[in-house]
């Protein structure tokens, strides 16, 4: 099911207010890689920003968003008509029905960014998930995400007290708060509540993210035939440890 965080227009059109280009140190780490390959899968996508970004930028090959939410590609589409906006997603592929299903063979990189993997909370999911990235890479191509190291316990941060707050491009307040709710085992369930000067009541959801530690991740991904080339604590590329805030992997089939 899509977070309804994601699944209406008018939280869908918040999202890059709040995750505006350059508010992160991974938007360049990921552009860059973007850059350097020829044909780039965005799963995950939301609004798209990275890839309008590489298209701006002047990035000449193929490039896929891939998303389960309509409401969030659609933000893209009203930007760029110069990107393949896909609604689907690894498992199951463009939801329209085109022929080919899953995709195979067919990407340079694979990318899940903004702790986008963190949404596959069950071994199930992760498996599919991961035989659906390593069908879709070319021969040479690379997977690279991030989730968050559970070792630093970051949805503490996630309290009422911890509002944050923007202008939207029409010029009104936005505010966002995420409140946790429960932490049991690798999953974490929170709720986020955003708020728009107009709107008569909050926009809000519910949302549950699985925080794994390395070891358990790449156990994982060595099941389903990728290989770690590479590690990182944080977008430096600074080392792993155990206080990073990140887990960066970069993987590619084995």
């Amino acid at each position: 099911m899509v977070d309804r965080l994601f699944s209406r227009p008018d939280m869908a059109g918040l999202y890059d207010s709040f995750c505006f280009w350059g508010c992160s140190p991974d938007d360049d780490f990921y552009l860059d890689l973007v850059m350097d390959a020829r044909s780039v899968l965005d799963v995950g996508c939301g609004t798209g920003l990275l890839q309008r970004v590489a298209r701006e930028r002047g990035h000449t090959g193929r490039l896929v968003g891939l998303d389960p939410a309509d409401a969030m590609l659609e933000v893209g589409r009203r930007d760029r008509d110069d990107i393949e906006w896909t609604l689907g997603d690894l498992a199951r592929g463009p939801y329209d029905g085109r022929a080919g299903g899953p995709y195979e063979d067919e990407f340079d990189l694979v990318v899940m960014t903004g702790h986008a993997f963190q949404v596959l909370t069950t071994d199930d999911e992760l498996r599919e998930a991961l035989a659906a990235v390593r069908r879709a890479l070319t021969e040479d191509g690379r997977f690279v995400f991030e989730t968050r190291n559970p070792a630093v316990r970051g949805w503490e941060a996630w309290h009422p007290e911890r509002v944050r707050t923007v202008t939207t491009p029409d010029g009104r307040e936005a505010t966002s708060v995420h409140r946790l709710e429960s932490v049991e085992g690798e999953l974490v369930t929170f709720t986020s509540s955003h708020t728009v000067e107009g709107w008569t009541e909050p926009g809000r959801s519910r949302s549950t993210l699985r925080f794994p530690d390395a070891d358990t991740l790449n156990g994982f991904l060595a099941e389903a035939g990728l290989g770690v080339s590479a590690q990182y604590g944080y977008w430096d590329r600074g080392p792993l440890t155990e206080s990073s805030e990140e887990i960066i992997t970069f993987a590619r089939s084995s």
